[in-house]
């Protein structure tokens, strides 16, 4: 125990600073210092224009919207060249364009049940890098905001305690 009624932690200035946490989930942690996916991790000073975008559609669907595309396109030439089209009635002609619409129809399903991915681009050393990807929208949103916190705080000469927090206290 110390006479003078000082502590034995160190003040704060002497001690150890962690960086800055800004966001942590499993697999996810954005500091101050460092933006860390997975196994990838890069210092936040060095990542540049750092931009967001959607990724591709799913292959799944855009093949299945080509193949009936290709199948109704098919129906219809070979409707033609049999002279087919000269004998179908109104309603056939409704069917057709109703069956035409098919692909349309597949598309807009499709990216309501298998969105495309939202993506986090940036330059890293002259490179152009995926630094994130989700289908989650919330916490897509969530990690791109802590990132542009860290690199406003780098920008701005780092995270320095306010000044407010210097100020004189007695020893008790």
């Amino acid at each position: 125990m110390q006479t003078d009624g000082s502590t034995t932690r160190p003040p704060r200035s002497a001690r150890a600073a962690a960086p800055t946490l800004l966001y942590a989930r499993p697999g996810i942690v954005v500091t101050a210092e460092r933006f860390t996916v997975g196994r990838a991790s890069w210092p936040v000073a060095e990542l540049t224009q750092v931009w967001t975008t959607r990724g591709p559609h799913d292959r799944l669907v855009l093949r299945a919207v080509g193949v009936t595309a290709a199948l109704i396109g098919g129906v219809g030439v070979l409707l033609g060249f049999t002279g087919g089209l000269q004998r179908l009635t109104a309603a056939a002609y409704l069917a057709l364009g109703a069956v035409g619409l098919l692909p349309v129809l597949l598309v807009v399903l499709a990216d309501r049940w298998r969105p495309p991915a939202y993506e986090l681009w940036g330059r890293y050393r002259g490179a152009e890098v995926l630094l994130f990807s989700s289908d989650n929208e919330r916490q897509f949103g969530q990690v791109t905001r802590a990132l542009q916190r860290a690199r406003e705080g780098v920008r701005l000469g780092g995270w320095a305690e306010p000044l407010a927090s210097t100020v004189w206290r007695p020893n008790r």
